[in-house]
């Protein structure tokens, strides 16, 4: 495939010729020389246009750049910022290193959105940010990964707030050829295009090439000629439309997905499916084996060993489902010409209780290694899938955790990491995942980490009334009520950020609860305290919008107003503002529905001291003085948790934040120790260097070795693998445990005295296995023990100890003869194989 540069032909001069390979790899996202290189041309243009280079560089008049060829500073920066990009590329990455002998293939991340920049918004919120910081450390590290998604031709939306309130969800259609974007051509020069069966029809797809590093990412777009009118919308908006536009987006980016990886000729072994959004690709792939003439069971198998996936969310209806007579008719053409595997391919999505075909069913069921993210979103999310998994503990349900991170150089703001590099090692931002390097931190003098903090709060608040001077203009409020705006906010006053998606379960509204305390708060003479809320909410979340409504109601009455404003057209522009300036990061949600949450990870990494609820990434990240957490029982109900965690909010911001910021004068000592103490904690492990390094040792790496192995052989140990599971799937009916004896059923059995502090006793246990061979099985005895966070399983393998005759086996076990009552305990068996990716990768337990 070409990779050409559409404007490196408009007659740059020499000297600055390289300009279009800067501006079209998002590279120069995260490299603050690149920035600034392209600011230098048109500093106010540069601005306007949302910091894109490329249209810069198509909108610039050509004496400019005759003008800036001549620049001796321009060009000092110009061949500063070459000389980094060159040495990026060519410097050993910590992959090449860690795994060399991993070089010849590539991993797909597949995707719905990718948040890369501003400038390039096909993005909505916290998952396609998490999906663009995935994709940055990937080129880092230098992981081969290849990211899979949709090009949105109107992208999510812009949001206005009107003089009631409201949202507006504004359509912007963007031209492409004006985005850090590459078509991706044919060795011909022509479009590289991909077709992907919708029902009766056939939708044409051209891909794109987004640079990102050394990487690339390349979305589909249906927007063509030749395509329906209809079809053409489907990449028209990131979750638009009805359920129809829905699934045939999942499709697109599932099948064409796919599809596009084997047009483009990318060696692939492991597929990363990032949220069910594009599980369809498993069909696909499924597909392409049973073309190869390798039977259904054997296809599925391969699937399941060479996939990753990873869940976003807790929440049930976040789980996309569809009816089952609309999976079969955008599958029509696939299921006529294999009729019959229509069925088992229908049953991989189908869910237990309603007749849906729901995507993250189907993707649990062809990914082998599966996670959330956060430690406690990986125990929600094993409580919610554990009838997958046969009758286990929901602690032993094989879906792990990767704890998000965050993109530390996209994130930080260049100030501190100029205070950071004075301070740090030489090598710090090579090493972040480093704890004890951070530990650097607490040689900054409070005095400059106080001063850079001022400065980007100033900054801020700056940004934060243009923001608002532009909604009151816009809504054709009078002159004075324009440059009223003008005196609102104070960078003397504690600032308190909140910024997110507004959805209801995030309750960005719940310091409402209590205007009066809220007034006390804020309109304190000697202590005050403002908030800046930022967020949309998306255009069918009716009761999101509402909750807008409400903040800018509270935010427009006389007491509040200049003190709590609400930031329209939240981006990644006005997000780094805001995790960079304000001085508390408040997050609220209604536990456990914050599966993870990045926004103040973002935060911790600029000094910005946390305030939150227990849940997603905080309730493992939090230590007790590194920021405040929001208490408040998890038994109770809702009405009652919220009641508490209101309480809790004012009392610690009355009690604890307010005096610790205000008590110590012009420095806050304490509050710059706590700053200190919160990067240091939390920036070496919430940032996606680590998070991408986990998923690589944890997931990418064994998937990779255990396929490359299945596979071998002309497919002779996944084909075992496959004929095994669908033998004991077949027979697992015979598998009876005909008694257990601990002694209690007629004569007890003397206590064995293993370890002199723990007197124990023999169990034995006699199976009976059918066709099943008793050395493809586990036998385990199960008991509870008391620890200080709660009742834990403790698992025992029973050994054999006796072959009886007609496939009957007899095992024992030592357990601690306190265990006296048979109720205490219980056996189980089920299968396991070596070659299986997890100890119940089947869900088939016998117990007793």
């Amino acid at each position: 495939m070409n990779t050409k540069f559409p404007y490196t032909d408009m007659n740059l001069p020499q000297a600055i010729q390289r300009l279009p390979e800067l501006a079209y790899n998002v590279w120069f996202s995260w490299n603050q020389d690149a920035l600034e290189l392209f600011a230098q041309i048109d500093r106010e243009r540069w601005d306007q246009i949302l910091h894109n280079p490329v249209r810069l560089l198509v909108e610039t008049d050509p004496a400019v750049w005759e003008s800036l060829s001549r620049d001796d500073r321009f060009l000092q920066r110009y061949e500063h910022v070459l000389k980094q990009w060159d040495h990026y590329r060519s410097e050993p990455t910590w992959f090449e290193k860690t795994y060399p002998e991993q070089l010849a293939y590539r991993i797909a991340y597949f995707s719905a959105e990718f948040g890369f920049h501003e400038s390039l918004p096909i993005y909505s919120g916290g998952l396609g940010i998490l999906a663009g910081d995935h994709c940055k450390s990937a080129s880092d590290l230098g992981i081969p990964l290849t990211g899979i998604g949709l090009l949105y031709k109107k992208g999510y939306f812009n949001q206005k707030i009107n003089t009631a309130g409201s949202q507006q969800a504004e359509d912007v259609v963007y031209d492409f050829t004006k985005l850090p974007l590459l078509p991706v051509l044919t060795d011909q020069g022509e479009r590289l295009a991909v077709q992907v069966n919708l029902g009766d029809r056939i939708v044409t797809l051209h891909i794109w090439q987004v640079l990102v590093g050394r990487n690339s990412v390349y979305l589909l777009d249906a927007d063509i000629e030749g395509n329906s009118p209809w079809d053409r919308e489907l990449t028209g908006q990131l979750y638009g439309g009805n359920q129809d536009i829905r699934i045939a987006q999942e499709v697109l980016l599932g099948v064409g997905g796919v599809k596009a990886l084997r047009a483009l000729n990318l060696p692939t072994a492991v597929y990363h499916i990032n949220e069910g959004h594009a599980a369809f690709q498993a069909i696909e792939r499924i597909r392409e084996q049973l073309e190869n003439g390798v039977p259904f069971h054997v296809a599925v198998e391969i699937i399941r060993a060479s996939s990753v996936f990873t869940t976003h969310t807790p929440v049930p209806a976040g789980h996309d489902a569809f009816p089952i007579p609309m999976v079969e008719y955008y599958f029509s053409t696939l299921f006529s010409r294999w009729k019959e595997h229509k069925q088992a391919w229908m049953k991989l999505g189908l869910e237990d209780s309603k007749p849906l075909f729901n995507m993250t069913h189907l993707a649990l069921n062809t990914a082998a290694l599966r996670n959330g993210v956060s430690k406690l979103h990986g125990q929600v999310s094993r409580e919610m899938f554990r009838s997958f998994h046969g009758n286990i503990d929901e602690r032993e349900v094989p879906i792990g955790h990767i704890t998000n991170g965050v993109h530390l150089a996209t994130w930080l703001a260049p100030e501190l990491k100029e205070l950071y590099d004075r301070f740090l090692p030489g090598n710090w931002q090579a090493n972040q995942t480093n704890a004890d390097l951070w530990r650097s931190i607490e040689l900054i003098p409070s005095e400059s980490l106080w001063e850079i903090h001022r400065q980007l709060k100033e900054r801020l608040i700056r940004y934060a009334r243009a923001n608002l001077r532009e909604q009151r203009r816009r809504n054709d409020l009078p002159a004075d009520k324009v440059e009223e705006v003008r005196g609102f906010l104070s960078a003397d006053a504690l600032t308190i950020g909140f910024a997110r998606r507004f959805a209801t379960y995030k309750r960005a509204n719940l310091i409402f609860n209590d205007l009066q305390r809220l007034d006390r708060l804020v309109n304190d003479p000697q202590r005050p305290v403002q908030f800046l809320f930022a967020g949309k909410a998306h255009p069918a979340d009716h009761p999101g919008q509402e909750m807008i409504r409400e903040i800018y109601r509270v935010s427009q009455m006389d007491r509040f107003r200049g003190k709590i404003v609400l930031l329209e057209n939240y981006d990644m522009n006005l997000a780094r503002y805001l995790v960079q300036g304000v001085d508390v990061w408040l997050n609220n949600p209604r536990r456990p529905y914050e599966a993870s949450g990045t926004s103040g990870q973002k935060a911790a990494l600029n000094g910005v001291i946390n305030f939150s609820i227990l849940d997603g990434w905080w309730e493992e990240g939090y230590d007790g003085s590194n920021g405040w957490s929001i208490d408040g029982s998890q038994e109770a109900d809702w009405q009652m948790q919220e009641k508490e965690n209101t309480e809790s909010i004012y009392r610690k911001l009355e009690q604890e934040i307010v005096p610790l910021y205000y008590n110590q004068g012009k420095l806050p000592h304490q509050w710059a120790a706590r700053m200190k103490r919160s990067i240091r904690t939390l920036a070496p492990v919430y940032n996606t260097d680590r998070m991408v390094m986990d998923y690589t040792n944890q997931t990418y790496i064994p998937t990779l070795k255990r396929i490359l192995s299945l596979i071998a052989d002309d497919y002779d140990a996944v084909t075992k693998v496959a004929d095994f599971k669908q033998f004991v799937y077949a027979n697992w009916h015979f598998v009876r445990i005909l008694e257990v004896n601990d002694g209690a059923n007629g004569k007890p059995s003397p206590p064995k005295i293993t370890d002199a502090r723990q007197p124990s006793k023999e169990v034995t246990a006699t199976i009976r296995f059918g066709p099943i061979w008793y050395r493809d099985t586990a036998v385990e005895l199960v008991y509870y023990e008391e620890r200080p966070d709660g009742w834990h399983p403790v698992v025992v393998a029973m050994e054999p100890l006796k072959e009886l005759g007609d496939r009957v086996v007899q095992y024992r076990a030592v357990i601690p003869s306190h265990l006296q009552h048979r109720a205490h305990f219980s056996v189980r068996v089920h299968p396991v194989s070596a070659n299986f990716a997890s100890s119940f990768e089947l869900p088939l337990v016998t117990s007793l």
